[in-house]
């Protein structure tokens, strides 16, 4: 008898894909309690219009998966997810400052920063993070998408990419109007207009709660 073929086994597109999600949503109530841990206030850190989505931690977990997982040796493993981690968190902050005018975090007055974007002592972190992950949490992670049965998780999974497509269609664009508003930048067409009144500056401040407008 064959053995049945389970749901994103390996390292493929649908795994990936989950590993981003699931990522996401545990990097936005890592977050959450972090900041309730240290201010005592309940603070969104939402990335996205739609969702408890805190993109980078999705980001990250899928790139600790694809190059972190092919090495063995702690030190290693170390040295590739602290390295990438910090890369990651540094160019997240200057695409963000460069296309919506925004810094979701400002790292300037902390010992060995790098640009206000990172600092070394969180590449650290991130190192550390790195070896849990792809030890201990990378495992329970796979067996539980593999677990989800292949009729069911092919379509859901289908839905949910165009829903993700759909919200960062509408994040990203909804995002760069509103840096246009703050420069005074007056609506060019029928679609900058639909943002200016489905996604006003109010909503998104908001939405947005860690994202500091600066002037560039």
């Amino acid at each position: 008898m064959n053995k049945k073929e389970k749901f994103a086994e390996g390292f493929c597109f649908y795994k990936y894909f989950w590993i981003f999600i699931i990522g996401s949503i545990i990097g936005f109530l890592y977050e959450v309690m972090l900041e309730y841990i240290h201010t005592g206030n309940i603070f969104s850190k939402q990335e996205l219009i739609f969702g408890p989505f805190t993109v980078v931690y999705g980001i990250g977990a899928v790139i600790y998966t694809i190059v972190a997982s092919k090495f063995k040796n702690m030190g290693v493993l170390f040295l590739i997810t602290a390295f990438f981690g910090g890369v990651l968190e540094f160019l997240y902050s200057f695409f963000e400052e460069r296309f919506f005018g925004t810094l979701s975090w400002d790292y300037t007055g902390l010992v060995s920063n790098i640009d206000g974007r990172t600092t070394i002592l969180y590449s650290i972190g991130w190192g550390i993070l790195g070896i849990l992950y792809i030890r201990w949490i990378y495992p329970l992670l796979s067996k539980f998408i593999e677990s989800i049965p292949k009729k069911v998780a092919i379509p859901i999974t289908w839905l949910a990419i165009m829903f993700m497509v759909f919200n960062i269609i509408i994040t990203v664009f909804s995002s760069v109007r509103q840096y246009e508003r703050r420069r005074n930048i007056p609506a060019k067409n029928s679609i900058d207009e639909f943002y200016d009144k489905y996604f006003p500056d109010e909503k998104l401040d908001k939405i947005y709660e860690n994202r500091t407008p600066i002037d560039i």
